[in-house]
C-alpha cells in the first residue's frame, strides 16, 4: 500500500499537511477497534492491523526527513547505513567542529548565549541542507535521488545533534 495513495496525496515531498490530518482522521473513524467490539475476532484482528497500518502511513508522511526516506525508499533509492561513515570530507570536519562545540559549552562563560548560538547554527545549517534535498527530491533522478540520501543522512546528524544540545541544556539549567 503506498501511503501517499492511501491519504489521495500527489507522491511529491511538499503535502497539504492539513488534508492528511483530516484523511488521517476519517481513515480511522472508519477502522477504529471500537467500531468492531461485537464482531468476529477475525473482523476485530484486521480493524486493528488496518488502524496501525494507517497510524504508520501518518507518522510516516507528517514528518519530513520520514517522508523523505520514504519517497527514497520508493524510488528504490540505495540508502546507505546511518552507521556508515561520509565520503563528504567537509561535512565530517564539520560534525567534528559541531560535537566539540556541544562539549565545550558547559564551559563557556555565558551559557544561555553560548546555547543560542549553537541553536542558531544547527537550524541555519539544517535549513540549508534541507532546501537543498527538497529540489533534489522534486528533481527525481537517479543522481538527485542519491544527493537527496546523502542529505537526508545530515539531517539526521544535525537533528540527533539538536536533541543532545536539548538535553544539555535541560541539565545546565536545572538548578
Amino acid at each position: 500500500m503506498n501511503y501517499f495513495e492511501l491519504f489521495g496525496l500527489k507522491n511529491q515531498f511538499n503535502i497539504n499537511t492539513k488534508q492528511l490530518a483530516d484523511v488521517y482522521q476519517s481513515l480511522q473513524k472508519t477502522v477504529h477497534p471500537d467500531r468492531f467490539a461485537h464482531a468476529s475476532s477475525q473482523e476485530q484482528l484486521v480493524a486493528v492491523q488496518k488502524s496501525s497500518m494507517i497510524n504508520d502511513a501518518y507518522q510516516t508522511l507528517k514528518n519530513p526527513l520520514t517522508r523523505a526516506h520514504y519517497m527514497l525508499t520508493l524510488r528504490e533509492t540505495n540508502m546507505p547505513n546511518e552507521q556508515a561513515s561520509f565520503g563528504d570530507t567537509s561535512f565530517l570536519m564539520r560534525q567534528m567542529e559541531l560535537r566539540e562545540m556541544l562539549s565545550e559549552l558547559k564551559y563557556s562563560d555565558n551559557i544561555e548565549a553560548a546555547v543560542f548560538e549553537l541553536t542558531q547554527i544547527l537550524e541555519t545549517e539544517f535549513e540549508a541542507i534541507f532546501r537543498e534535498m527538497q529540489v533534489q527530491l522534486k528533481e527525481d533522478n537517479q543522481e538527485a535521488n542519491l544527493l537527496a540520501s546523502e542529505n537526508l543522512r545530515k539531517l539526521k546528524f544535525y537533528q540527533k545533534l539538536h536533541v543532545e544540545l536539548d538535553r544539555l541544556e535541560d541539565t545546565l539549567f536545572d538548578d
